[in-house]
């Protein structure tokens, strides 16, 4: 198995205080902490306010994860690229750890299909399916 390097993938995952935990072939977990730099702040009650996950939180992780993911699996040439992607929000997320649960449902010679399971607290919160395109590394 190939292990991907996060940082060739998204160096801005850093930012974002994205840690990947866990890498099999084929699938991949990773983790973020709920920090306020990441939360949207709602207006509510006249002097009130809730923050709330950014959404695009949610879906950077899961698309990172994915490619860890189908990384896994590449030939040492070969990298991944996504091509589309859908993200379900269940629930709004105001504290807590979120985990994404990431794994290739098929992969053919240049197009996979992934898809994640993102928790908060082991609550499920969203779901996300992506197709990926396989490509050759320049030079490879």
């Amino acid at each position: 198995m190939r292990m991907p390097r996060l940082e060739h993938i998204a160096p801005f995952t850093k930012l974002l205080g994205l840690n990947i935990s866990k890498v099999e072939k084929g699938y991949c977990q990773g983790v973020i902490e709920v920090d306020e730099k990441l939360q949207n702040v709602h207006e509510t009650a006249p002097g009130g306010s809730v923050r709330i996950l950014h959404g695009g939180i949610i879906s950077t992780l899961a698309d990172t994860c994915m490619a860890v993911a189908l990384s896994s699996s590449l030939e040492e040439n070969e990298l991944p690229r996504t091509l589309e992607m859908k993200v379900s929000y269940f629930m709004a997320v105001t504290s807590g750890v979120l985990t994404c649960e990431s794994k290739i449902v098929h992969q053919g010679g240049t197009v996979a299909a992934l898809e994640s399971e993102i928790t908060n607290d082991g609550r499920l919160i969203a779901k996300a399916t992506a197709t990926f395109g396989i490509v050759k590394a320049k030079g490879g």
